[in-house]
């Protein structure tokens, strides 16, 4: 389990080890991750982290175009920049390039009625806050 605080809220969440194991391993040496989340321009009801160049080295796995709510994925980079984003609504993830598919590694278990407050916050006043920790 870990812990996501977004704009000061904390949400628990699931690691999706069977269905990514890759992805999960490669974050998980990353912890604690901090970045600023913004909203996202092409996809949806989302707000995503654009991560640039920075290389997760994994393959597609449990890779999805179409994020549930709480779903967070992972797009390693290629035809767009590696980045990670998180669904608080309806969601098609799409670049400027077209629509692309992530690796949806980690699941938000519980809140998820706030996450559409965030992500009105993010749309509104911009750049917010994230943090994932082990709990």
């Amino acid at each position: 389990m870990l812990k996501i605080t977004i704009a000061g809220e904390t949400f628990p969440a699931r690691l999706e080890m069977e269905k990514a194991p890759a992805t999960c391993a490669s974050f998980l040496a990353r912890l604690p991750f901090m970045e600023q989340v913004i909203h996202v321009r092409w996809s949806g009801q989302g707000v995503w982290m654009p991560l640039g160049d920075m290389k997760f080295d994994v393959p597609y796995e449990n890779a999805t175009s179409y994020p549930a709510p709480g779903e967070i994925i992972l797009y390693p980079g290629g035809v767009s920049e590696t980045e990670i984003l998180i669904a608080y609504g309806r969601v098609n993830f799409a670049s400027m390039a077209g629509q692309l598919a992530g690796n949806h590694f980690l699941t938000i278990t519980e809140g998820h009625d706030r996450l559409a407050t965030i992500g009105k916050k993010v749309l509104w006043e911009g750049a917010q806050s994230i943090a994932f920790e082990r709990v």
